[in-house]
């Protein structure tokens, strides 16, 4: 089976009408928006999260529920607020393409993740031990809510929003570097941690949106790469503990930081750096095959 590129790249929708009109300081009406809408999905998604996992019982499959419903109101609010400012349907959330995307996306950044352990293995940097069976309730909600809630708001609005406001490039960087410092405040968290995610997973996430023009492949590789780094490999992702697991990876000491990650986890390390940061280029030389960064209209209303 074979996957028809040409049927997956979808012209990048930047927004042309309402707030988003073309004419003086649109780079400024652009980067306002960015960061009102940034807030706005925050403030809507998390809390959602928060309240129902207060209210519905503290069971596995019920605090599953409340990621699975915050992710989709993030999703929701964001169609909303996009319909009513840029006055367009969000073609970067298309349903028709989001099984499939999605699934690919999955099988990726699970492949990702496990190549980066194999090295990891190979090079004897760390200890992987066998647990046994484990619920992944826990695991599945922490990979729904970073994969959904954190790409609509660094790649479906801050990605987006800058590159209507400089360009694809400046867009690239900016949002990539505000994605890995975002994780700067984290447990166990590093200067060379956070250089490294933004290089690593920035640019990589980013280039996936800007190949298909859809945040599907994105958040499937966020979600699996999470998930199987938590859940299936037990190790510490981005510093935090995403609870039971299959598995327990840990670094082995004597190793530089750098080489394993530390306590961070295996996201700041050199395997991972160097195995996302070769995905990221292919993908980014792709869409640019693709012309997805050539200068045309943004507005596409065939979704």
């Amino acid at each position: 089976m074979t996957i028809d590129m040409k049927a997956w790249v979808h012209p990048v929708d930047l927004g042309e009408r309402r707030f988003l009109h073309p004419g003086p300081l649109r780079w400024l009406r652009a980067l306002g928006w960015a960061v009102a809408l940034f807030f706005l999905v925050v403030l809507v998604s998390l809390p959602t999260i928060q309240v129902l996992g207060d209210f519905l019982p503290n069971t596995g499959p019920a605090q599953l529920a409340a990621n699975v419903v915050g992710a989709v109101v993030g999703l929701g609010f964001y169609a909303l607020a996009v319909w009513l400012a840029e006055g367009r349907r969000p073609s970067e959330i298309a349903l028709r393409p989001l099984l499939p995307q999605l699934l690919v996306g999955l099988l990726i950044g699970a492949l990702m993740f496990a190549a980066v352990m194999a090295i990891m293995a190979v090079f004897g940097l760390y200890d992987i031990r066998a647990l046994g069976v484990a619920p992944a309730w826990a695991a599945a909600g922490g990979a729904i809510q970073s994969g959904v809630v954190e790409e609509i708001m660094l790649r479906a609005v801050m990605l987006r929003l800058i590159w209507r406001a400089f360009g694809p490039w400046i867009a690239f960087a900016a949002s990539a570097a505000l994605f890995g410092f975002g994780h700067i405040t984290n447990p166990n968290a590093t200067v060379f941690a956070a250089i490294c995610i933004a290089l690593e997973a920035g640019i990589m996430l980013a280039a996936f949106y800007a190949l298909t023009g859809r945040i599907w492949v994105s958040i499937g590789v966020h979600a699996a790469w999470n998930f199987t780094q938590g859940y299936l490999f037990g190790a510490a992702v981005s510093g935090g503990d995403f609870g039971p697991a299959i598995a327990s990876s840990t670094a082995r000491p004597g190793f530089p930081e750098w080489l394993t990650g530390g306590a961070f986890g295996p996201e700041a390390s050199l395997p991972a750096l160097v195995v996302c940061m070769a995905v990221g280029v292919l993908a980014t030389w792709m869409a640019w095959r693709a012309g997805q960064f050539a200068t045309r209209p943004a507005h596409v209303e065939k979704t």
